[in-house]
């Protein structure tokens, strides 16, 4: 594919659904900057992606640190590196019951999963609105539609993605802009390892997570069509229909009873 010379940039780049994403991305034509925590696994990554004859820019930031995001758009503007695509994916988990699990722990999901989102959309869409141009997705979860036991910050953290996004998506009706929210149920990625969560009755059957590029190819295929959202897998869009016939208090019992441990 030739190169498009437009740049996506995707956080969580180096794993799971965004690596995903970025290969996607790649084999489009797409010039590519990958961001995450570790810089070996950022350039591991690179070195793969660049076979399909795109640059790929490789910055490491801790994005659990809202100032980090804001660093991240300091550090494109200065290479004067022009964003097209903005992927939101950078997100992270932590299991248990809300009275045991570690506040700072949590303090630090809801910088990533929410703080440094905002910041990154609200910078990038800045300079989109300016060009009138411009695509954005964040990767929301299923889990924003239900309420969480077991993992209640990370629910709580993904109902404010999707509600944020659906809302700026209304403000940039009139503009030649469009944000799409990517809706997976369990995928098989690290996520459930990263989130001390892997005696959740949730996982143990290996068969039934969905595969990360399959959720990928969703999440891509609605972007690029100009969608405002979609429920990854016939499975999730199943249980997001019933969840919305039934009683969020039942609802949520149904779901403390499917994540709770194995063994209880």
């Amino acid at each position: 594919m030739e190169n498009t010379n437009k740049y996506a940039l995707i956080t969580g780049a180096t794993s799971g659904i965004g690596y995903e994403l970025a290969k996607l991305f790649a084999q489009d034509g797409y010039n590519l900057v990958i961001v995450a925590r570790d810089q070996a696994e950022l350039d591991s990554k690179s070195a793969e992606l660049e076979k399909s004859g795109i640059r790929v820019i490789t910055i490491a930031k801790d994005l659990f640190d809202p100032e980090e995001a804001f660093g991240l758009f300091a550090d494109l503007q200065s290479q004067d590196i022009r964003i097209d695509v903005l992927v939101n994916n950078a997100g992270q988990g932590v299991y248990g019951e809300f009275e045991d699990t570690d506040i700072d722990r949590e303090l630090d999901i809801i910088h990533l999963n929410i703080s440094s989102l905002v910041v990154l959309t609200k910078l990038f869409l800045k300079e989109m609105t300016a060009r009138n141009s411009g695509k954005i997705l964040n990767t929301a979860s299923i889990a924003s539609k239900t309420p969480g036991p077991w993992q209640a910050v990370y629910h709580g953290t993904k109902a404010f993605v999707l509600s944020f996004t659906e809302a700026i998506r209304e403000e940039l009706r009139d503009t030649n802009i469009t944000v799409t929210a990517l809706m997976p149920g369990a995928t098989d990625t690290d996520f459930f390892a990263k989130a001390d969560m892997l005696d959740s009755k949730a996982v143990q059957d290996k068969d039934s997570l969905s595969d990360p590029a399959d959720v990928a190819k969703d999440g891509y295929d609605a972007l690029m069509a100009g969608k405002d959202k979609v429920i990854s897998g016939f499975k999730n869009k199943v249980q997001v229909g019933m969840g919305s016939l039934t009683p969020d208090s039942l609802v949520a019992h149904q779901v403390y009873e499917q994540q709770k441990p194995k063994d209880q």
